[in-house]
């Protein structure tokens, strides 16, 4: 029975060295540049940088992991897990002045992970000999291009003690309400976790033959979970091909991902609810007409709130390019838990839900998306966060969570550890994970409903900003679906007021008068609540989580400040 992902991979390359394990678009497009990797040579490879490792002592040490998108990540990432060195992805910094945040995030996940090398692409490993003045933390680091790392270097390659209870990586949280914290994600985690993304997604053995081992196609980012956890590890644990390519072409040209789909006719494909929003405003009659949706199965969609009406927009628009309502997969999962906990069943639609939260454009857009049932061995309850107390089926409570793809905790950080990861419950035994995400459960099925620090409590009401959101967005076609952030702020002698901050196109810079008024009526009519305030920025400015989901405290901290990107002001990058 293998004992980690790096068993496997030996199984793999013994039993089919020839089978393409990744394919990668260099350009983003199917008729472009093409690298792929066998089982055999990513066995090779992982093997020589991990030999690298280990013959400077590094097992059990951090590793942080800067690559572009591509395969030499995948064989830097399963170097580490073969040399028993804990890995640490991480984020390259890139563009105007090497991206101020990315550097800022690199510098703690450095002094966090206490890293003592760093692993990287030539490019990157280039450009980090030029950041001494920025990152002088890079001093004590060792920097290596695993490129430079020779292929005979595979020869010295000695099998790592590992066990179950062995930390595989640091997956370092996307910081939607925290500073990052670094996830200890154990080898039995993973191999757990996927055989859950296995259960839940129909990877059966017929179907990876039905599909000759095509099974994925993802332009999902590596070193973010589900990105990394789904398409690229789930197909090291089923030998099986993935297609990858860059988020940036994906952002660049949407089209790239569904032409992709049609090109390789992959099982399982996905993203955040966002990507399918950004699919739909490039369907052109033209590109419709290109397309083979048809033996697409698997659309998960997760990492954001799921939008009923993205998901039947997305259903009527590519229907005549053969895709099927029941392949739309809404599922939920986070980095402390691996990545997968709920998913829906494959070959049948998504269940809706009626919820509080109405429109002018219809009940059914604005119905509550299920997310699935618990894999095989996940347990989730919901859960008073104050009393400590399961709640009936129906009510809304904080998500729990408890299994073996529940992580170990917390890096470095015991008492954070101990809050999230260690919570009991009364008439269960064990312990559970605490995510902090709100939501309520009918017939065994999941329904996320927010995040348990965002609630507001307006004139001694609790309201979900995602509520509001959804109200403000359906209610003007210039609104980007997925960028509004509702938040509260609080006035002197009233309270807690609402306050949302919205994108629009910039094509209805002349209606803002207009939309506002549409956001304070629909959210009023609906929620029963008056806006504070009412703010309109620039397409791409509002601030998300690496995954997508939107940081309301920091949008909050933006607009106390005075420095979000106003529309009528000045544009800023």
């Amino acid at each position: 029975m293998a004992r980690s992902l790096v068993d496997l991979l030996t199984l793999h390359a013994s039993r089919q060295p020839d089978r393409t394990a990744y394919r990668y678009l260099v350009t983003g497009d199917c008729d472009g540049e093409i690298q792929d990797i066998s089982y055999a040579r990513l066995a090779e490879r992982s093997r020589a940088i991990a030999a690298w490792l280990q013959e400077r002592g590094l097992a059990g040490s951090r590793v942080m992991l800067l690559y572009p998108p591509g395969i030499e990540f995948i064989c830097g990432y399963l170097g580490c897990l073969s040399a028993g060195v804990v890995a640490v992805p991480g984020l390259p910094p890139h563009g105007r002045s090497q991206n101020h945040r990315a550097l800022l995030r690199m510098k703690r996940l450095i002094a966090d992970a206490d890293a003592q090398v760093i692993l990287g692409g030539r490019e990157v490993i280039a450009a980090l000999a030029t950041m001494a003045e920025h990152l002088p933390e890079l001093a004590e680091v060792t920097c290596v291009a695993t490129e430079d790392i020779p292929d005979e270097a595979a020869g010295s390659w000695r099998e790592p003690d590992l066990t179950a209870d062995s930390v595989a990586f640091l997956q370092y949280t996307s910081g939607s309400t925290s500073a990052p914290r670094g996830v200890m994600v154990t080898h039995g985690n993973l191999l757990d976790n996927e055989r859950v993304i296995t259960e839940r997604m129909g990877h059966t053995p017929d179907v990876i033959e039905e599909y000759d081992h095509e099974l994925f196609v993802s332009w999902l980012p590596v070193y973010h979970d589900m990105g990394l956890i789904g398409p690229v590890l789930n197909a090291a644990y089923l030998g099986v091909t993935a297609t990858l390519f860059s988020p940036l072409h994906f952002l660049q040209r949407p089209e790239r991902w569904l032409t992709a789909i049609s090109r390789y006719r992959p099982h399982t494909s996905g993203g955040p609810n966002f990507a399918y929003e950004l699919c739909l405003k490039h369907a052109t009659p033209e590109l419709l007409g290109t397309l083979d949706l048809s033996r697409w199965k698997v659309a998960f969609n997760g990492a954001e709130p799921v939008r009923a009406a993205t998901l039947r927009r997305f259903t009527e628009t590519f229907g005549p390019a053969g895709f099927r309502r029941e392949a739309l997969y809404p599922c939920y999962g986070l980095a402390e838990a691996t990545l997968i906990v709920t998913g829906g069943s494959v070959h049948a639609p998504p269940t809706l839900a009626a919820t509080a939260t109405a429109s002018e454009a219809g009940s059914v857009d604005a119905a509550a998306v299920g997310s699935g049932r618990p894999g095989p061995g996940v347990t989730v309850v919901i859960a008073d966060p104050e009393r400590q107390e399961e709640l009936p089926e129906g009510e809304v409570g904080e998500i729990w969570v408890s299994g073996a793809s529940v992580a170990k905790g917390y890096w470095r950080n015991a008492l954070a550890t101990r809050q999230t990861f260690r919570a009991g419950l009364a008439g269960r035994e064990g312990r559970f994970l605490r995510t902090g995400d709100l939501g309520f459960l009918r017939d065994g099925e999941l329904f996320v409903t927010g995040r348990l620090k965002d609630l507001m409590v307006i004139e001694g009401r609790n309201h979900y900003p995602q509520d509001l959101e959804l109200s403000a967005e359906m209610s003007h076609w210039a609104l980007r679906p997925g960028c509004t952030a509702a938040f509260s702020v609080d006035v002197e002698g009233e309270g807690e007021q609402p306050v949302v901050v919205a994108e629009t196109a910039p094509e209805a810079v002349g209606e803002s008068e207009k939309i506002i008024d549409l956001i304070r009526g629909a959210i009023g009519e609906a929620h029963g609540v008056p806006v504070r305030d009412v703010v309109l920025v620039h397409p791409g400015t509002i601030p998300k989580t690496s995954s997508g989901k939107i940081q309301r405290r920091a949008s909050r901290a933006a607009y106390l400040d005075g420095t979000l990107s106003l529309v009528g002001g000045p544009e800023t990058s």
